[in-house]
């Protein structure tokens, strides 16, 4: 026979036997219902009056009197979802594998943690209550109330005020559904693989299935990261500093950490430590690069053992305005462009190469918080930073390759479709000069500023820099105007008189790379020089000293500043010697006696150590 069972999940139809046990009945619904068990149902004829399903043991269908076509009434208790300090999910008890499993950053675990709630004095025109009572006029705001972000003037509400707004709409699916379901998704406008429409694979076939929807671009409404902030002026003055000697453009990374910004609403800045600037050809209106350079993992890994990690991208635009007062060109402003379409798309690149990590996204990652700031010309002819990234839409569309750039800089063009390539319809809206929302084709081009999104920049009040270092280590890659050498480095460290480390010396990220390059500490001994340089403590300049590693670097330190050596430039492991390679060819080996290296030629270094043969 047949019976009805009706819940908060809808009404379904079971086939049952008369004689049938509840407690099989019990598993019919709780496998309809997708539950892991029956011992949370209850059960009744009536919408009330319900009693769990358990306490029916032992009893048949018939015995209760259901008969064929009556309808039955289930309740039963939704699996909680909790995390652990494992970062699982836990359901009935049981650990189940999820996206909470991803590895976040730090600030976004401490900013899920909170709740955001703007708080707000009572007001002494509409509150008539008590000091300790509230209402509508004075109760918190949450952290994405739009009236709010428009009064302070906030274009982009935060990332994770965006997500608490879709957590609250996502939370009444999850009542309704015992599985978590991730509230973000990734857009993405490529052909999916694979479909299930029972067609010939594209180019050859496709549906409403596999085919990207249409794009409709608009303004983002919140951005991934609220807030650039620069540890130090110096930072940029150093970066500029390059222009001011050559008139040829520069460009580096940004490394550092992210922290809460609290002028937002569970905001987020990226607090630039450090620039790195990689091999690079300068020209007086632009730059040419090679990426990833070979250098660029071991950069990244002196970054993570100061505990920094690549934030975002920096590069001049600057032209001197001919007066000889120091000003500049302002090339970038509302009546030009403020991001080019070539630039809009490279920063598209580079924040897919560096996605943020989340946990409430399926894929578990979403967007990027990689930022881009350029230094130009602002309005009064200083020179100014500014910062911006491309929204989420922007750098999917550069993922799917359906943009690219145009020759007006203020404009990108839509792709053409190829047999290899599907452009969905793209569209973007506007208010004409009658203040109507008009949406109109974006093909075959469209403005850039639909993709942008504003980043607010500046430097702290009480700037505290993680290098301290008071005077600047060479800046790499600058052949023409700083060069990097053992000799310096002495200098610099002030070992002429003891080998003992100076604190504040070695508290240079330039330094820190030069060092690494060298090869000479171990990963253990440069895991301490990297501590030192970031906690500037005593206990760990003295740990540092005793190490080997250390000891071999100050003793080839004092080697390079004894005049035989070079005049000072000893060169490291892997660089050059100091003697022609037909001279190396025709001359001796000889055996170091440090670490017993085979020399071949008239070297008067070790090519292994660095360390001299006498």
């Amino acid at each position: 026979m047949l019976v009805r069972i009706r819940s908060k999940e809808g009404t379904f139809r079971l086939e049952v036997d008369p004689n049938e046990d509840m407690l099989s009945l019990g598993t019919k619904i709780a496998k309809q219902l997708e539950l892991t068990d029956y011992n949370s149902l209850e059960i009744s004829d009536t919408p009330t009056n319900t009693v769990p399903i358990v306490n029916l043991n032992g009893k048949t269908i018939l015995e209760l009197g259901i008969k064929h076509g009556d309808l039955l009434f289930v309740t039963f208790k939704k699996p909680t979802l909790e995390t652990d300090g494992s970062n699982t999910i836990q359901t009935d008890s049981k650990a189940t594998s999820s996206n909470l499993s991803v590895r976040q950053d730090p600030v976004d675990e401490l900013l899920e943690k909170r709740d955001g709630l703007i708080k707000r004095d009572k007001d002494p025109k509409f509150c008539k209550h008590s000091a300790n009572g509230m209402c509508d006029y004075c109760m918190p705001l949450e952290p994405y109330d739009q009236g709010y972000l428009t009064e302070k003037g906030i274009k982009h509400m935060s990332f994770h005020a965006y997500l608490k707004s879709i957590n609250k709409a996502n939370k009444q699916l999850n009542e309704l559904n015992s599985k978590f379901i991730p509230p973000l998704e990734e857009p993405d406008f490529r052909v999916k693989t694979n479909c299930s429409g029972g067609h010939a694979p594209w180019p050859e076939g496709i549906c409403t299935k596999c085919q990207p929807g249409a794009v409709t671009l608009a303004l983002q409404q919140y951005r991934m990261v609220d807030h650039v902030e620069f540890s130090v002026s110096d930072l940029i003055n150093n970066f500029i500093n390059f222009w001011r000697k050559s008139g040829l453009q520069r460009f580096g990374y940004l490394y550092g950490r992210y922290e809460p910004y609290p002028d937002v609403p569970l905001g987020v800045k990226a607090v630039v430590e450090a620039i790195y600037e990689p091999p690079q050809e300068g020209e007086v209106d632009g730059l040419t690069l090679t990426l990833p350079w070979e250098e660029e993992n071991l950069v990244d890994e002196v970054a993570a053992a100061c505990g920094l990690v690549k934030v975002g991208m920096i590069y001049t635009d600057l032209a001197d305005d001919g007066t000889s007062k120091g000003k500049v060109i302002c090339k970038r402003h509302i009546d030009s462009y403020f991001l080019t379409s070539q630039e809009c798309c490279f920063s598209a690149a580079m924040q897919n190469k560096h996605p943020l990590c989340t946990k409430w996204s399926a894929s578990g990652k979403f967007g990027s918080r990689f930022v881009t700031c350029v230094v130009s010309g602002n309005k009064s002819g200083d020179i100014d930073v500014t910062a911006y990234q491309v929204s989420n839409t922007g750098a999917a569309m550069v993922s799917a390759d359906i943009i690219e750039a145009s020759v007006d800089p203020n404009i990108m063009r839509v792709k053409e479709s190829t047999p290899e390539r599907y452009v969905p319809e793209v569209f973007y809206k506007y208010k004409n000069k009658y203040g109507v929302n008009v949406q109109e084709s974006a093909k075959p081009c469209f403005p850039v500023e639909y993709l942008l999104v504003n980043v607010t920049h500046g430097f702290p009040f009480n700037p505290s820099p993680l290098f301290t270092s008071p005077v600047q280590f060479p800046i790499a890659n600058r052949p023409e105007f700083d060069d990097q050498d053992f000799g310096i480095l002495y200098r610099h460290l002030g070992l002429k008189d003891s080998g003992n480390v100076h604190v504040n010396s070695v508290s240079d990220f330039q330094l820190l790379t030069f060092i690494k390059k060298t090869q000479i500490l171990s990963d253990d001994d440069f895991a301490a020089l990297a501590r030192l340089a970031t906690s500037h403590e005593e206990k760990d300049a003295k740990q540092l000293a005793l190490s080997s590693g250390w000891q071999t670097l100050v003793t080839i330190l004092r080697e390079s500043d004894h005049p035989s050596t070079n005049g000072g430039r000893l060169a490291y492991p892997g660089g050059s010697s100091s003697s022609s390679s037909s001279s190396r060819a025709s001359a001796p080996e000889w055996s170091c006696r440090h670490c017993t290296f085979a020399n071949k030629g008239h070297t008067t270094i070790c090519e292994m150590c660095a360390l001299p043969r006498d």
